[in-house]
């Protein structure tokens, strides 16, 4: 008679729970799930209650299936479009994971959209000027007797080096090129930024960071002289109506689960919703403008607030292998070439409203949620609301040891090109430039003992 229950409890807690388990391995406090295998992302906050489970899986349900094009039988999820990435959320977050780049010349992106806008002065819900034709993202699908907005194309460049001990490397840097434009050519100065769909876990825990905590770790003028000038990014919030801290997304350019997913919903799958009521169509894609809907709007309030729900219960797995003296070697390594001064490894959550699982929690993200000059080679000249064109927020960087196992690729950094983390930390500049040449310096265990490290996160 109990066995309905099974499986939410499962999901819950993972198959490799611990009775006592070392406080540091806690990575989203009382919330930490115990997986590594595949379903590592896809876990509710170990701590959430039966009675608020049947949130979590509907919200579930709605985030993986496919929409479809409207009119159809299936009203509760037609209205596909009319131009769209991805036809779920889970498209682009599979298994609630992390993107990569197309994998051959011929296949379009899925997992990694890229954003439009051309230089001047951007409204403050906006906070870009978007590409009169185009708008403010690229899409490149769309539903029957609507046209596509082109192809991606990217092309890669190497780039060699070598370790002060002579071991050589490689890193690749992306070119990207928009063809097959469907409605006539871009604007002459169009800012182009790829941005991989990352994964989603502890998202409800970072919302539930008090503002003033992330603010206490700014330091635009770098007063303390230590070369690090973490900035904040103030957004519009379409779920508050207001401007606030901006804590999400590779510019800190959301702030809150709540806009984020709908801006998703609305951007990359073209469904409206109360918050984005509108579709994306500009002035000059008459036959998107055209295009049937699945109503007004196309997700309602409820089954929006549930994926929502759903994507704010997502569970960070634990830290994993913390007794490894490998591990523990890369950690102190880790401090000591200065990474943790962005990485921050520790907050304590405030109370969030609704969510008492995430809240008074001591977690460890490994990010100040700030934003960092990161050095011309990873710039992508594109300001996003007071985000320069060289600036990135600091990504956490838990679970980040377990893309392999979840999406079965190592890609890393904000448009994929880092094959390995090795290769993430090496493109590192800007603000980080001091602390890669540290481990430019490190010898091969050192590297070794660093990469365990992060693996383990």
């Amino acid at each position: 008679m109990h066995k309905p229950f099974l499986l939410p409890l499962l999901l819950a807690a993972g198959p490799l729970a611990q009775a006592t388990p070392d406080p540091q391995t806690l990575s989203g406090g009382d919330t930490t799930v115990f997986e590594d295998g595949r379903d590592a992302f896809s876990l509710s906050s170990r701590n959430l209650d039966e009675d608020r489970r049947s949130d979590f899986f509907v919200g579930n349900s709605f985030f993986k299936k496919n929409w479809v094009a409207a009119p159809a039988s299936t009203t509760a999820r037609d209205g596909l479009g009319p131009q769209f990435i991805g036809r779920s959320c889970s498209a682009c977050h599979v298994l609630d994971g992390r993107g990569q780049p197309p994998q051959s010349p011929a296949e379009q992106p899925v997992s990694l959209l890229i954003r439009l806008s051309i230089p001047g002065e951007a409204s403050p819900q906006l906070g870009v000027v978007p590409e009169p034709t185009y708008g403010d993202q690229f899409n490149n699908d769309a539903i029957p007797g609507v046209r596509a907005e082109g192809k991606v194309r990217i092309r890669y460049e190497e780039h060699p080096g070598q370790f002060a001990d002579g071991e050589p490397y490689s890193l690749r840097q992306p070119h990207y090129e928009l063809s097959d434009l469907g409605y006539g050519p871009l604007h002459p100065q169009t800012l182009l930024s790829p941005r991989i769909a990352p994964q989603l876990i502890g998202l409800g825990l970072i919302e539930a960071i008090p503002a003033e905590v992330i603010l206490a770790r700014a330091d635009p003028d770098d007063r303390d002289g230590d070369g690090i000038s973490g900035r904040a990014n103030y957004v519009w919030n379409a779920a508050s109506q207001r401007t606030e801290l901006g804590r999400f997304d590779w510019k800190a350019n959301s702030a809150s689960v709540a806009h984020q997913v709908a801006a998703a919903f609305n951007g990359d799958i073209g469904i409206t919703s109360a918050l984005f009521p509108q579709q994306a169509c500009t002035p000059a894609q008459h036959d998107c403008a055209a295009a049937p809907n699945g109503g007004e709007p196309e997700i309602d309030a409820e089954l929006l607030r549930k994926v929502v729900f759903y994507t704010m219960q997502l569970a960070p797995p634990a830290f994993r292998r913390w007794d490894d003296p490998a591990v523990q070697r890369g950690r102190v390594q880790f401090s000591a070439l200065g990474c943790a001064s962005c990485h921050v490894p520790e907050y304590r959550t405030g109370t969030l409203a609704g969510f008492p699982e995430l809240s008074q929690q001591t977690i460890r993200p490994y990010s100040d949620f700030l934003l960092h000059d990161m050095g011309p080679a990873l710039a992508d000249g594109r300001p996003d609301f007071a985000a320069g064109g060289g600036e990135w927020r600091t990504p956490p960087l838990w679970g980040i040891g377990l893309f392999p196992a979840v999406n079965r690729h190592s890609n890393y950094l904000h448009d994929g090109r880092a094959r390995s983390l090795l290769e993430a930390v090496l493109w590192h500049g800007g603000e980080a430039e001091a602390a890669k040449q540290r481990v430019l310096t490190l010898d091969k265990t050192a590297r070794a003992d660093l990469i365990a490290f992060l693996k383990a996160l």
